[in-house]
């Protein structure tokens, strides 16, 4: 028999491998030896010297080769960093850290991203040479990748039939038996897992956690958090870490303090990220021109490359708005407090100074880290009613030194703009206003003022001079790129064009400004709205890249987030590089950090692309709410989008959407015709197309989902019904029902 020391030894160099067999066979056991060795063994399970892990022994605490794992965050350099799946933190203390290397070849299912769960192989055990992690390891497969809860709200009937009501208006309502229910309430929002049924009936399901009451009116909020996974509580430890944090010094900084920068923001903003400045350049080689200066709060001082605030700032990507509240990138200390250039308070600030000529082209430019003094804190209303010739106590000192020059200033970069031409459509965005309680007051349209595309037009100068200055420096950065649109897209474009007697050339390749044409043919005429909405469409999503593609609807070559650190990480990443090229302290972006950018800017592509369809499905929520005791009411609308399953409509008052079956328009078969993005009745040419003006009566809300089913009380216009049974779209092909294969007839039958 082998000593105790000699078994340990062997197990600790064969972790997870290491079974009663393997053990027997290395030592040579027969016989009696090999019952002696199943005790000892024993023992040292029971005594917590080892564990075992399918039948194999490692010392306690470690872990196997091969195992499943949560992938948790990132750290400071952009790593990516897992825990065991199963562990028992009462018996082992807290779960071990694992490093998950690089790949090392494009393996198809081996990609993983924060929240996935994966498989992976242990590589190195006792020193990976990182600071946090105790292990490295490569993914072997991607198990599961991260993917929202399915959540629902809970109705229990007087028999005490039990169904979950799914916030995905696209989802069926389930069964819940009552040794399903775990304790969950009615009205409570639950998580659930699906369970196997057969095809008849409603789907089953199981509770699986119980959410809360959802009688709140903040409900809605939690809605949007839980079933898109985006994280709202700050761990107690960052908070500490945010805690401690204290005032900026002036190391690496010039002073600043007596250049009159003034913070122009919504009436409501708790923070303030950017001011502002503008004086005529005295230069003799810009006559009539401007020195603008923007000074952004320097977020990197307090969120230092690896620190908790940092990863915690990389899995959010961004704060993410809500009527209600806010949910932050960074804690209030931060965001709110340290970070936020306050009226006449000392403030830590990267600037950039730029000389524009009086047609707004910018003649060059120089970043500085600032000490900086905000001299007023104003609203957008404020600012604009002053310039306007009504100033109030607050703007009457300011309006000739601070007001006047920035105002200049934007009529210089309004003429680089339209010699520019960026794209430039139309979509006024509504605002949700809610009473004390948290219930919708009303829903309003923003006067969209000079002083909000002031303030616009100044950034972007920035965020330009920022990509720049990088570039020259050869310092790696994530730029904000937007691709061109896609022929497919441009095919539909045209096909819908043309039902408006509209020919969009595209020789020589598509500029914004073949859109601008476009969007100008059509303005202060009924179609407008639609027209600008169906160009929208055509765009391609903007996204955060190392790779420099351009920024198409801006018609700009290079361009970088710099001006929002405080809500997006993408802006923090390019301060951290423009801080590490120009040699501004050591806190700039890491060497360590290139390589991994394109990981990091497809993450932070991600959350922005979650927080967008948060906040609109909130507001979809909200509205659905409102709209809850106008059931038989009837709305002026616009046909919104039109499907072969039946049309989308908004609401002229609100900007609500709802939908209208296409079972409900009329009692013959609707054809849907992609072309002309309209349905046609086959039998009286009945049409119903995109952008059309209707009258709709709504019939049901689901304000859980968000949903509203509506009737259209609309004739709709006439023209010759389609030839013979069948219609067909842009591509020559049949348009089946739903899930299933063309019919042979048009779809859409009361």
């Amino acid at each position: 028999m082998p000593t105790r020391d000699e078994l340990l030894t062997f197990i600790a160099e064969n972790p997870g491998r290491a079974g009663k067999r393997e053990i027997a066979k290395a030592f040579k056991l027969s016989g009696g030896a090999k019952i002696a060795l199943k005790r000892e063994l024993k023992a040292l399970a029971e005594g917590g010297v080892v564990q075992k892990h399918r039948k194999r022994l490692m010392p306690a605490g470690e872990l196997p080769e091969i195992l499943v794992a949560i992938v948790g965050a990132r750290d400071g350099d952009g790593e990516l960093l897992a825990q065991p799946d199963e562990w028992d933190t009462d018996e082992n203390g807290e779960a071990p850290k694992i490093l998950l290397l690089p790949e090392t070849s494009r393996r198809p299912g081996t990609s993983a991203g924060v929240g996935d769960r994966v498989l992976v192989r242990i590589t190195e055990r006792v020193d990976t040479g990182h600071r946090e992690a105790r292990y490295a390891a490569r993914v072997v497969r991607v198990l599961e990748k991260r993917t929202a809860a399915a959540l629902g709200i809970l109705r229990i009937a007087a028999d005490g039939n039990a169904r979950v009501m799914p916030i995905d208006k696209k989802s069926k309502e389930f069964i819940v038996a009552e040794a399903d229910l775990k304790d969950a309430k009615d009205g409570d929002l639950v998580a659930i897992d699906v369970a196997p049924t057969s095809r008849m009936g409603l789907p089953r399901a199981r509770v699986r956690d119980v959410i809360g009451s959802m009688a709140t009116e903040k409900a809605v909020t939690e809605i949007a958090l839980l079933s898109h996974n985006i994280p709202y509580v700050f761990s107690p430890a960052l908070l500490a870490e945010a805690e401690r944090a204290g005032p900026a010094t002036m190391a690496h900084r010039e002073d600043w303090r007596d250049l009159l920068l003034v913070t122009i923001d919504p009436p409501d903003a708790k923070d303030h990220d950017d001011a502002v400045h503008a004086a005529p350049d005295t230069a003799p080689d810009n006559p009539n021109g401007f020195v603008l200066t923007v000074a952004i709060a320097d977020v990197a001082w307090y969120v230092r490359p690896g620190s908790i605030l940092d990863r915690e700032a990389l899995t959010r990507g961004n704060s993410v708005y809500f009527p209600d509240r806010v949910v932050p990138m960074l804690p209030e200390k931060i965001s709110n407090d340290l970070c936020s250039l306050k009226e006449k308070v000392d403030r830590p600030a990267l600037a950039v100074r730029m000389r524009i000529g009086v047609d707004g082209h910018k003649l060059d430019h120089s970043f500085h880290r600032i000490m900086m003094r905000s001299v007023a804190k104003l609203s957008y209303q404020q600012a604009q009613t002053a310039i306007d010739g009504r100033p109030d106590d607050a703007t009457e000192m300011l309006v000739e030194p601070v007001l006047k020059p920035l105002w200049a200033a934007y009529a210089a970069l309004k003429r680089g703009r339209e010699h520019r031409e960026p794209l430039d459509l139309d979509l006024p965005e509504r605002k949700i206003l809610l009473k004390p309680d948290g219930t919708v007051d009303r829903v309003v349209v923003p006067v969209r003022l000079d002083a909000h595309k002031l303030i616009e037009e100044f950034m972007i100068m920035a965020n330009v001079a920022a990509a720049e200055t990088l570039e020259r420096h050869k310092v790696p950065l994530l730029y904000r790129i937007h691709d061109a649109p896609s022929p497919e897209k441009i095919e539909g474009l045209k096909d819908f064009l043309a039902t408006l007697d509209i020919k969009l050339a595209s020789k020589g390749g598509m500029r914004p400004a073949n859109f601008n044409r476009i969007l100008e043919r059509f303005e202060g005429q009924p179609q407008a709205q639609l027209v600008n909405e169906v160009v929208l469409r055509s765009q391609s999503q903007a996204e955060y890249h190392p790779l420099n593609i351009g920024h198409f609807g801006l018609n700009l070559r290079k361009y970088a987030h710099f001006t929002s650190p405080i809500r997006r990480y993408a802006d923090l990443i390019v301060h951290r590089a423009l801080i590490r090229a120009l040699k501004l302290g050591p806190d700039g972006l890491p060497e360590t950090i290139d390589e991994k950018l394109e990981a990091i800017g497809a993450e932070i592509s991600a959350a922005e692309r979650r927080a967008m369809l948060a906040e609109r499905e909130t507001k979809d929520r909200l509205i659905a709410r409102f709209l809850m005791d106008k059931i038989g009411a009837e709305f002026g609308a616009k046909i919104s989008g039109v499907t072969k399953s039946g049309l989308f409509v908004r609401l002229d008052e609100t900007g609500a959407d709802g939908f209208i079956p296409i079972s409900t328009l009329g009692a013959e078969y609707f054809a849907f015709d992609e072309k002309s993005l309209s349905v046609i009745g086959t039998k009286t040419g009945t049409t119903h197309r995109l952008g059309d003006a209707v009258e709709v009566k709504l019939i049901e809300a689901q304000p859980f989902a968000g949903a509203l089913r509506f009737e259209l009380m609309s004739e709709g216009t006439r023209q010759k019904p389609p030839r013979g049974n069948l219609a067909t779209g842009s591509r020559g092909r049949l348009f089946s029902r739903p899930g299933g294969k063309p019919s042979g007839k048009p779809v859409g039958r009361r």
